[in-house]
């Protein structure tokens, strides 16, 4: 986990039979509330082509269309990847970050800078990742929108989206954040140490954060419209501006005092806000696939605002639940007779090593995600479901090559972190054997994942994610523990049939096709 800037929040990343027949899953996963059918129910017996049949053509983009028509005319595969390998790079850039930061505050200051950093961030991202739904619901719109060459209703939707941003950051997170960060860090019983190191952090975070959500809201407003390079630019920018800031903030360089674990955070507000007023000119001034309308007023309008909501509430919840299974699976794993060293051995194997899998996996999760809305918004479904199918291949080429190494230098890679004790190397190899076939099916389900939410079912993935990631994996460790004596192996094979039932639950409600009849509108301006 990064010490300043955290990773842009997923609330599809954390641990996860065969599933029951169509008619049994359908029940527990509807499509998005309040979502009207675009046509009439098909019935059961009625095919997929004879569903878009009757579909109206698809639009015909003006000459001069400032979005990238080849995401719904030209050939999918370089669609997909085209939006994919931008956002890998910059997960890359962010996970070194991330590491770079923990060598400077754990020299300085010493472990406990890095554990105030740790604990900061696990509260932070909880409450990041709630509140940042509401991008996922803009994704969503702006990608329909997009493929459907209405520049009007994008423009919109960006900018309620920058109002929503803003008014949380300033009447919500700042003051509530603020007063509330002690009693946050007693409930996950910080030690008095690492409070004292963690307080100032977590609310300076919580009191600055409008530029970080100015740049998660620009990034995803860029990659649904089909623009993935200009995020990874922003990206690269923020991630160097904060290494360099951090340097001299943690460190105390030049005529700077050495602000140690609360220069990190100072150095991720300070970046951040520098590049979201950049995106703010930018999206006042035009030039990007994304701007500010013109013309049709700057108040809120709450039509489109309770869409956002609509549409990404339920990733904010799935954000939560899964955390929450999350912590939940770490003590069982404080539980294990050996806990300290399968501790260490999850934190390097799962924590940073599988995440070279979900780094490439959630790029691909996004590119799915915008060419399967984009697609759809152009009427052309039978696109929709092909991209999402490519971009699964895509990700199990990736995860096959680094399960590949997991399976033949387990060892080796355990070393780079400086793993040597034979107890907890032995833990990892095992727990990375495990990961090796593990990552072949979170990537197919978080490609999925995508695909189900740029068509706008957002709350199917938040029912496979509750079962598979949460009810799943704690259920196998609990009721093990109960009948017998948990060992890291249960945990590892928990994880590993979570995955599974992640993968068969997403891959078969996507080819259920309720995300064809899924209807996002905003009206017409009323301003």
């Amino acid at each position: 986990m990064s010490a300043s800037r955290p990773p842009v929040p997923a609330a599809d990343l954390a641990p996860g039979d065969v599933p029951p027949s169509d008619a049994a899953v359908a029940p527990l996963l509807p499509a998005a509330a309040g979502v009207a059918p675009a046509v009439p129910p098909v019935p059961a017996a009625a095919s997929p082509a004879a569903a878009t049949a009757v579909s109206p053509p698809p639009p015909v983009a003006p000459a001069g269309s400032r979005y990238d028509r080849s995401i719904v005319e030209g050939p999918l595969r370089r669609a997909v990847w085209k939006l994919a390998w931008p956002a890998m790079l910059t997960n890359i850039f962010g996970g070194l970050q991330g590491i770079i930061d923990h060598v400077m505050v754990g020299n300085l200051v010493g472990f406990n800078g890095n554990a105030a950093i740790g604990v900061s961030n696990q509260i932070w991202i909880v409450v990041i990742v709630f509140i940042t739904s509401l991008f996922t619901g803009m994704s969503v719109l702006v990608a329909r929108f997009a493929g459907a060459n209405e520049e009007a209703k994008v423009d919109r939707t960006v900018y309620q989206a920058f109002l929503t941003a803003i008014g949380i950051s300033v009447l919500i997170m700042a003051p509530v954040g603020y007063l509330l960060a002690p009693r946050l860090l007693e409930l996950v019983n910080a030690a008095p140490a690492v409070r004292a190191e963690a307080l100032p952090y977590l609310r300076v975070m919580m009191l600055f954060s409008s530029g970080m959500l100015v740049f998660f809201m620009l990034s995803g407003a860029l990659r649904s419209a089909g623009d993935a390079r200009t995020p990874m630019v922003l990206g690269i920018a923020l991630t160097l501006l904060n290494i360099g800031l951090n340097t001299v903030l943690i460190l105390g360089l030049g005529p700077f005092p050495a602000f140690g674990t609360t220069g990190a955070a100072m150095g991720t507000v300070i970046a951040a806000g520098l590049v979201g007023l950049y995106g703010l000119f930018k999206l006042w001034r035009g030039g990007w696939v994304v701007s500010f309308p013109r013309g049709l007023g700057w108040a809120p309008d709450w039509t489109i605002i309770r869409s956002l909501f609509q549409f990404g509430l339920p990733t904010g919840i799935q954000g939560i639940a899964m955390n929450v299974g999350g912590v939940l699976m770490l003590s069982f794993i404080g539980s294990l007779a050996q806990s300290a060293a399968a501790q260490a051995a999850f934190a390097v194997s799962y924590s940073q090593l599988f995440s070279l899998i979900t780094w490439t996996s959630v790029g691909l999760m996004g590119a799915a995600a915008a060419v399967a809305g984009q697609n759809l918004g152009a009427r052309r479904p039978d696109r929709t479901r092909e991209a999402v199918h490519i971009a699964a291949r895509i990700g199990l080429l990736l995860a096959a090559f680094m399960g590949a190494l997991f399976l033949l230098i387990p060892r080796q890679l355990l070393a780079v972190f400086g793993m040597s004790d034979p107890v907890v190397t032995g833990l990892g190899v095992q727990l990375l054997h495990v990961l090796s076939v593990s990552g072949l099916f979170i990537t197919v389900a978080l490609t999925y994942t995508g695909g189900l939410q740029g068509t706008g079912d957002t709350r199917s993935p938040l029912y496979i994610s509750i079962i598979s990631q949460v009810v799943v994996p704690l259920g196998i460790c609990f009721f093990i523990q109960q009948t017998g004596t948990l060992d890291a192996i249960d945990i590892w094979l928990a994880i590993l049939v979570g995955h599974i039932t992640r993968c068969a639950l997403s891959v078969l409600r996507f080819n259920q096709g309720a995300w064809r009849g899924i209807v996002v509108d905003i009206g017409s301006s009323t301003h």
